[in-house]
């Protein structure tokens, strides 16, 4: 028996976004060689009226991170940093990454600073980008009344 999916066009998108950030980021650092800066994981969902960003951000504290709604864009950026310890323990690798990050999306047409809210819970970061109110189509009434005028208007002459 087959299962019907249904297709998420958006959510494709932002996949494909997000893995090819990943491998170009791959690319320039050497496969995770270095550890200078980092791409956070991303979940993008849009329910009827909002869309949701979530971002995994453990370990960052809250003052560290920024939201910043500019011009059709929202942009977030954040910090780690590295921790320093002396200590007798011996490391073996290092693959936790630090440093700042930012990431840019564009958001729909007409949202306002007031539409955006960001909650940080539990090493996550979730912003919630109200939509904006989609203009209605304007119904024209089509009569006699306009026709008659027109007409009325021609005849005089």
């Amino acid at each position: 028996m087959a299962t019907l999916v249904r297709w998420e066009p958006f959510r494709e998108i932002a996949s494909l976004q997000n893995e090819m950030s990943r491998f170009m980021n791959g690319l320039l650092e050497g496969n995770g060689r270095t550890t200078q800066s980092w791409i956070p994981a991303l979940d993008v969902w849009e329910t009827e009226s909002e869309i949701v960003y979530a971002l995994d951000l453990p370990g960052i504290p809250e003052d560290k991170i920024s939201v910043e709604l500019d011009d059709g864009a929202l942009t977030i950026s954040a910090e780690r940093e590295r921790q320093q310890e002396e200590s007798q323990d011996r490391f073996y690798r290092f693959e936790r990454r630090y440093g700042t990050f930012t990431r840019t999306f564009g958001v729909p047409q007409g949202v306002a600073e007031s539409d955006v809210k960001a909650d940080y819970r539990n090493g996550v970061l979730e912003v919630h980008v109200t939509k904006p109110e989609q203009p209605k189509p304007k119904r024209i009434q089509v009569g006699s009344n306009d026709q008659a005028t027109i007409e009325g208007s021609s005849s005089k002459k």
